[in-house]
């Protein structure tokens, strides 16, 4: 079972290893003191949440203040954010100090171009937030209502569309640097979108949606086998990493649908 929280993953496996079991698995040497608990992870979440709001809230003010700062704030965003998830491909990330910093570092990014896309499209901040919750809510509400679960070939499909995606971002950006548009996104806030670019960025919002059933299904399997607690950390971290996936997803949808 894998999740659309890399640093999970390992974890995950190695829980499997330990006494597998038809679905979830038993962790017959879990451990026994201060266990993960679904509060743990919700209070995490929440908490990170709104230290990205707050940096985010900083840097969209720096604009008027000092613009030069929110460039900066926004490139040390982009860098750090990226660094911290390149790393959770490779080794768990559990470490609340690593997971702060990442999430102030988002909030940045997130504020300063946040601030800009509000500056040509007054009011599209506000629905792209707005849509970000309503997405996961359903998604939250869909899944403890047994609505929809995850199966072996859903996990097969939502990673390798994930990977697909990001795949193919970074190909369509690096020629992009070089001249050549193949149309999978329009970075130009005064041109319009393609169809191209619209239907794949409704891919994305379907597929990030779909990655929050994993992490749902991951918390589950964590407090059912009495996961150590500092795994609340590396949960919540997924959580952060799909909505602000899915944040930037929608922003995206709708400037291209207001242009």
């Amino acid at each position: 079972m894998r999740s659309s929280n890399p640093a999970l993953n390992r974890w995950v496996q190695g829980a499997r290893q330990q006494a597998p079991a038809p679905e979830y698995g038993h962790m017959t040497n879990a451990p026994r003191v201060s266990p993960m608990t679904l509060d743990d992870v919700v209070i995490r979440t929440i908490g990170l949440v709104a230290l990205t709001g707050v940096a985010g809230a900083v840097a969209w003010n720096m604009w008027d203040i000092a613009p030069a700062v929110a460039g900066v704030l926004m490139a040390v965003g982009s860098i750090v954010g990226l660094a911290v998830i390149i790393a959770s491909w490779f080794t768990m990330i559990s470490n609340p100090a690593v997971i702060s910093v990442y999430a102030v570092a988002q909030g940045f990014l997130l504020g300063a171009v946040s601030y800009v896309f509000e500056q040509k499209f007054p009011g599209i901040v506000i629905q792209a937030v707005l849509g970000t919750f309503g997405v996961f809510a359903t998604m939250a509400l869909l899944y403890k209502s047994r609505v929809i679960r995850s199966s072996p070939r859903f996990r097969k499909i939502t990673i390798g569309a994930v990977l697909g995606i990001m795949a193919l971002s970074m190909i369509n950006l690096v020629l992009y640097f070089f001249g050549v548009d193949i149309g999978l996104a329009q970075y130009d806030l005064n041109a319009k979108a393609g169809w191209l670019a619209i239907g794949f960025t409704i891919l994305c919002i379907v597929v990030a949606a779909m990655t929050f059933v994993l992490d749902f299904e991951m918390v589950e399997w964590g407090v059912r086998s009495g996961a150590p607690k500092r795994m609340a950390w590396a949960a919540s971290f997924g959580m952060l990493a799909g909505l602000i996936f899915l944040y930037w997803q929608i922003l995206r949808l709708l400037s291209y649908l207001r242009r």
